[in-house]
């Protein structure tokens, strides 16, 4: 026999009992007279008699534990009552609490409680009672409005029940009115019971019930089953719901005891809420500002245009803001504040919120008012990545941010630091940040701040690459640049790319041509050679003149002019053999890295070591290895990029770890080329240590080549020989005498020495847009080809398109032009310019330039403009 799980004995004496076990009725009562016994299943109680049924009817759901607890309470109503819990063999209750995540919080949420409000038992209250047993929620039954009100606001119940099929009883509209009048009701789900619509009837409206504030309502149904998946549907939805909602309480009361000025706007900038510190730092009143557009308040003409637009760009890019702004209080006094703005995004990605975070900024309180060093980074990279977004021309963009930060000086030097000081071995730039730290120590508050935002930027690992803007904004520059600046993404497949090696081993010395001398070259190449040494020289009439083997009588005739043989120790027989056989390496089927255009940037290259300031900071050692390396710098190229050679997974790739990989193979191949035949080593008479020396200057110049490290290249170029030399030109000017020692020693030390030479080869292989038009053209064309198969390929073998846009179907010629020579060559050839002086190469590119941007604004994608109609 089951033990009675609830037993309730009211004041007046009447006994209210539940007996799952032998009873289908949750409701048994039994009337005795005054001074009577009763017996209930075993438990004795003495009552008083009273035939008046209690108005609220407790149940405490049973627990996962066996025997019986009774505990003696008085509600607020004076009604006693005995609740037994016990546990039944062939019944499961949950009743375990439930976690629920509200962002970071993490919640936990105790059985729910239902109260049924229904004035008279039948089976509809029935079906509810034991659904909440089953369900594992906790049950009380009220019999009349007043008794439902006083147990909600003891229990706090979150979910009512109202029968609302019968008004004899009571109204259910005036009883949800009750309680939604009482404050707990804010975060409750009531529910109707109503009548079931005959189905020849049209369903009623339920906006009565809605203003009566009923969430839901339920068509009469005694089905344990039914009214269970009732009571779980409002547990998963409306319920849960709702109880996150109550957590929110506890993040506004932390909004308003906050010391920051907090605001909150909706996507359309019309203001929600602000907490009291923004009442107290604006001067503004809570209701002057709710609902108010935030361009309706009055602004800070402190702040420049430049930062609005950043400013609005982020916004509307979704992306987070953080910086110095000037805010006007109420009063009209400005005030210069720390801001950070974040959008709150919503469903499907769209912005439903701004949150706008300030905190006054002052000199005198900068340890009470400032952001945490990792806000502070944020801020940073969100503001130069709206920045990039805002200025589409990147190559002109400052590296300055207006959103810089003021950090505590103090506490700023963590155990690591104490290391680091300690270290005896230092790399220069660990020296330069322990020297920038103390210098921050004595510093003024601008000072200082200035010098943290410049340790931030020395503690990037990409100090010289500009951020790019969104792929959305210039697919061919991001594609482009993409492509030329990483080495894939890495996956290897299971197509792999294998090079046309036939040259290096199939090519015997016996299979080339005999090697022409000079003095036996043909006369009508040999009047193309006469024009080499101007910049106007067209290589592509030597390429058909040549029958595509430029390379060899082009590097015989400059080679001979800089005295090669004579420096290498070697004769004129052995420099053609080797020049045929570098030339024979290069891929005639490439459209654009084959050996016309290694002859074009050995053109390029002999052209700027002639330059006086060029010439006289470099030795012979030097001129020849630029020669040499020029030569070789793409010898074996296959017409793919290092990022294609990487996701096919090519042999290379593998070899070099997926790092320079055509630059390495191309300064490997070259030296492999070199010394496997005696007939063609220009370098077997040479002494072992210059050999040594001028291997590496050329290994080092083919590697330069590689465009990953170019801004690093171009900026360290700028930095340390560009402006150091246009100060000293510029005090040598001011002053009476010209003294020319100066640039002569910043030019000739051997890190200058390295960095000129890096330039100079960098400079002649993308001289492209240097050259006159009609080269500038066809060169255009060349590359576009190259990269057009290069995509086609990649859709063949299933592998990532590296650069999507040169899709030859779709490709827009002028603007992936424009794009490069905005992205990568202006700057460097202004800088090559400044130390070289080229006033002509300048003219040409300018020239092109404004070529190309003419066809992209006549929507023109190919080469030409369209002939008319």
């Amino acid at each position: 026999m089951g033990c009675a799980p609830s037993i309730h004995v009211s004041q007046s004496g009447v006994i209210y009992c539940r007996d799952s076990d032998e009873s289908n009725s949750p409701h048994q009562t039994t009337t005795v007279s005054q001074g009577t016994a009763t017996t209930l299943h075993g438990l004795f109680i003495k009552t008083d008699a009273a035939d008046t049924i209690p108005s609220v009817i407790a149940y405490q759901s049973r627990h996962t534990r066996t025997g019986s607890h009774r505990e003696r309470k008085e509600n607020s109503g004076g009604h006693i009552c005995i609740e037994a819990e016990t546990q039944t063999s062939n019944t499961s209750v949950k009743v375990s609490a439930i976690e629920e995540r509200l962002g970071p919080m993490r919640l936990t949420q105790e059985p729910i409680q239902v109260l049924l409000v229904f004035a008279k038992e039948d089976s509809q209250s029935d079906a509810f009672w034991w659904a909440c047993e089953r369900a594992g929620f906790r049950c009380n039954i009220a019999r009349t409005p007043e008794s439902a009100v006083d147990c909600f606001l003891d229990k706090h119940h979150e979910i009512i029940i109202i029968d609302g099929r019968h008004s004899r009883y009571f109204e259910a509209e005036a009883v949800s009115r009750m309680i939604q009048a009482t404050k707990p009701s804010e975060h409750t789900v009531i529910v109707a019971v109503v009548p079931q619509t005959p189905s020849d009837q049209e369903e009623p409206s339920f906006l009565p019930l809605l203003s009566a504030g009923f969430s839901r309502r339920f068509a009469e149904n005694s089905s344990v089953s039914a009214c269970y998946n009732e009571l779980i549907q409002l547990e998963h939805g409306e319920v849960r719901a709702q109880f996150k909602l109550r957590a929110c309480n506890s993040l506004f009361v932390a909004l308003e005891q906050c010391q920051e000025a907090v605001e909150i706007s909706s996507e359309d900038h019309v203001i929600q809420y602000v907490n009291p510190a923004f009442e107290k730092m604006m001067g503004y009143r809570r209701g002057e500002l709710i609902g108010k557009q935030l361009t309706e308040l009055p602004k800070s003409d402190r702040n420049s245009a430049d930062l609005l637009d950043t400013i609005n760009t982020c916004m509307k890019k979704g992306k987070e803001w953080q910086g110095i702004y000037y805010s006007r209080k109420k009063s009209g006094d400005s005030i210069q504040q720390y801001v950070r703005i974040t959008p709150v995004i919503g469903q499907g990605g769209k912005i439903r919120h701004f949150v706008s975070i300030k905190r006054p900024y002052s000199d005198n309180h900068r340890q009470v008012h400032k952001f945490s060093r990792e806000e502070k980074c944020s801020a940073e990279h969100s503001q130069s990545e709206c920045n990039s977004l805002r200025h589409k021309d990147r190559r002109k963009e400052s590296i300055s941010s207006h959103s810089s930060d003021a950090p505590s000086l103090q506490n700023r030097r963590y155990s690591s630091m104490a290391r680091i000081h300690s270290m005896t071995i230092e790399a220069p730039i660990t020296k330069v940040i322990n020297i920038i730290n103390a210098a921050q120590e004595s510093s003024p508050v601008t000072v200082a701040e200035a010098l943290d935002r410049v340790l931030e930027i020395l503690r990037t690992t990409e100090l010289y690459s500009p951020q790019l803007a969104s792929k959305e904004d210039d697919p061919h520059t991001n594609d482009l640049v993409g492509g030329l600046m990483s080495d894939g993404l890495r996956r290897l497949s299971g197509n792999e790319y294998v090079f046309s090696k036939s040259a290096l081993h199939n090519m015997s010395q016996s299979q080339l041509p005999v090697p022409v001398p000079l003095n036996d070259v043909p006369p009508s190449i040999a009047e193309l050679l006469n024009e080499e040494k101007h910049w106007e020289f067209n290589i592509l009439e030597l390429e058909a003149a040549t029958h595509k083997r430029p390379l060899s009588y082009l590097g015989l005739k400059i080679f001979t002019d800089f005295g090669v043989c004579e420096f290498l120790n070697c004769t004129e027989a052995a420099l053609r053999s080797w020049l045929q056989v570098i030339e024979a390496n290069y891929h005639a089927s490439n459209s654009y890295h084959n050996s016309t255009h290694a002859a074009d940037v050995l053109h390029a290259t002999a052209y700027f070591l002639r330059k006086d300031r060029v010439k006289g900071s470099l030795d012979q050692l030097d001129e020849v290895a630029a020669l040499l390396a020029a030569t070789v710098h793409d010898v074996d190229h296959p017409g793919r990029t290092n990022s294609f050679l990487c996701n096919a997974g090519s042999e290379l790739a593998i070899l070099y770890n997926d790092t320079a990989v055509l630059e390495s193979h191309h300064a490997a191949l070259a030296f492999q080329l070199t010394v496997r035949d005696s007939k063609c080593n220009i370098f077997k008479n040479m002494e072992r240590t210059q050999f040594r020396t001028l291997r590496q200057a050329i290994i080092d110049m083919v590697l330069a080549t590689e465009m990953t490290r170019h801004f690093e290249h171009v900026n360290k170029f700028v930095n340390s020989i560009n402006k150091p030399m246009s100060a000293i030109e510029e005090t040598s000017s001011n002053s009476e005498g010209s003294d020319c020692e100066g640039p002569a020693s910043i030019r000739n030390s051997p890190e200058n020495r390295l960095l000129i030479k890096r330039m100079l080869i960098k400079c002649a292989d993308v001289a492209n847009p240097c050259r006159p038009l009609e080269l500038c053209i066809e060169w255009a064309g060349r590359i576009s080809e190259e990269y057009f198969a290069q995509t086609d390929e990649e859709k063949r073998q299933g592998l990532p398109v590296v650069m999507p846009v040169f899709d030859r179907n779709t490709c827009s010629i002028p603007k992936s032009q424009i794009s490069f020579i905005d992205y990568f060559i202006t700057d460097m050839f202004d800088a090559w310019d400044a130390f070289a002086s080229l006033p002509g190469l300048m003219e040409h590119l300018a020239e092109n330039y404004k070529y190309w941007k003419n066809l992209d604004e006549m929507k023109c994608k190919s080469l030409r403009p369209l002939p008319p109609p």
